[in-house]
């Protein structure tokens, strides 16, 4: 437990990764495949899916996302826009996790009283998932943060690793070995964030 709460107080957000991993490939499948597996869903839906890629294939996600924002950022911008692209690229791999909206529409007809809400649960527990395998990855010695280029490379994607169209993409995770520590970052006081009533 102890490492647990460890793992949740050290996570943060790194943008400053190397192609390096302090784990095996095989281990990295692991943490995935048990967070996958195990994570909470509404209706045991299980409509959370999530896509490793390593090597040629990590590369490939972030030359996708430079493709598409280079004809929408003005060209004496996007200068910066590359530089902090090549901070994911420059990266171990990255996990890509999407929502299967099959699923999640099944759900919504079979259950008309609550059709409204089971997008928002879906996105929940996909949230829980991506948290649990960052967690995770922190707790290995790996950085990570969390991007969001979609719905703009969704097409992309799509059709590079022949991904279902059921599939709607959330967020992108690149992650490496860390090059530097992140700056401390102040947090609210938890008596204006948390009460207890005993």
């Amino acid at each position: 437990m102890k490492d647990f709460l460890q793992a949740i107080a050290n996570r943060r957000s790194i943008y400053t990764l190397s192609a390096e991993s302090t784990i095996t490939d095989e281990r990295i499948e692991e943490i995935l495949t048990t967070a996958v597996l195990n994570g909470p869903t509404y209706y045991n839906s299980q409509s959370s899916r999530a896509v490793l890629l390593l090597g040629a294939n990590h590369a490939k996600l972030w030359q996708i996302v430079l493709d598409t924002l280079r004809p929408m950022v003005a060209p004496d911008k996007f200068g910066n826009t590359e530089k902090k692209i090549a901070t994911f690229a420059a990266g171990y791999g990255s996990i890509l996790f999407f929502d299967d909206t099959d699923v999640t529409s099944h759900f919504m007809e079979e259950y008309p009283t609550y059709r409204d809400t089971f997008p928002g649960w879906a996105l929940q527990h996909n949230g829980m998932l991506q948290y649990a395998v960052w967690a995770a990855l922190e707790a290995e010695g790996l950085g990570a943060s969390l991007q969001h280029y979609n719905p703009l490379i969704d097409t992309a994607v799509q059709n590079e690793w022949n991904l279902p169209k059921s599939w709607q993409l959330l967020a992108q995770m690149p992650f490496g070995k860390p090059t530097a520590l992140p700056a401390p970052k102040e947090k609210e006081p938890i008596e204006t964030r948390m009460k207890i009533f005993k």
